[in-house]
């Protein structure tokens, strides 16, 4: 729909982030606007990536997933453009300009519920472990993958538990990915 736009040309196309990746690098685009859930990985990982490889490329997400967790994970990376997959033709159009132009554009209704939400209580390495548990890998293969001991993978999902107000780590892990911050 895009690229019916008289003042807005799409260069490419891509499927997964390694293909945003090699398109952008090579054709240097004014904006890129990304799916937050790319097959193959995370769009505010791209958002990022590009931001360091093709400094004068702006991004934007679209998502069908617009939980308060992902709207700030994608601002500190410095997206500039956030909103929902839903939008019409017309609003994309008019985020890509304004991103373009140097703006920022952020869904009122997104802004408003991460507000209210407030940050995640949790520490970088308890979201860490708490994702690593959520395909319910035991403590042991967890502590492997986090090189951490299982001691101390049981007190980093004790306290996600706790300040989650989990009764378990899997209610924990569904608290938190509801949010967003995992």
């Amino acid at each position: 729909m895009l690229g019916l736009e008289e003042d807005l040309t799409v260069v490419a196309q891509a499927a997964t982030g390694a293909e945003a990746l090699s398109m952008a690098r090579a054709l240097r685009p004014d904006v890129a606007v990304l799916d937050l859930q790319l097959p193959d990985v995370d769009g505010v990982r791209v958002a990022k990536t590009l931001h360091a490889d093709v400094p004068g490329c702006r991004t934007m997400i679209v998502t069908s997933h617009g939980l308060p967790g992902h709207l700030k994970r994608a601002l500190t990376a410095g997206v500039r453009g956030f909103l929902p997959k839903t939008v019409s033709a017309e609003t994309l159009a008019t985020v890509v300009r304004t991103v373009h132009s140097g703006g920022r554009y952020v869904d009122p209704q997104l802004a408003a519920e991460a507000i209210s939400v407030g940050d995640s209580p949790l520490t970088a390495r308890e979201a860490q472990v708490l994702e690593l548990a959520a395909d319910g890998s035991p403590v042991e293969e967890i502590a492997q993958r986090a090189a951490l001991s299982p001691g101390t993978v049981r007190n980093y999902l004790s306290s996600a538990v706790g300040k989650l107000g989990a009764t378990n780590r899997h209610e924990a892990v569904r608290v938190a990915r509801g949010y967003g911050w995992i």
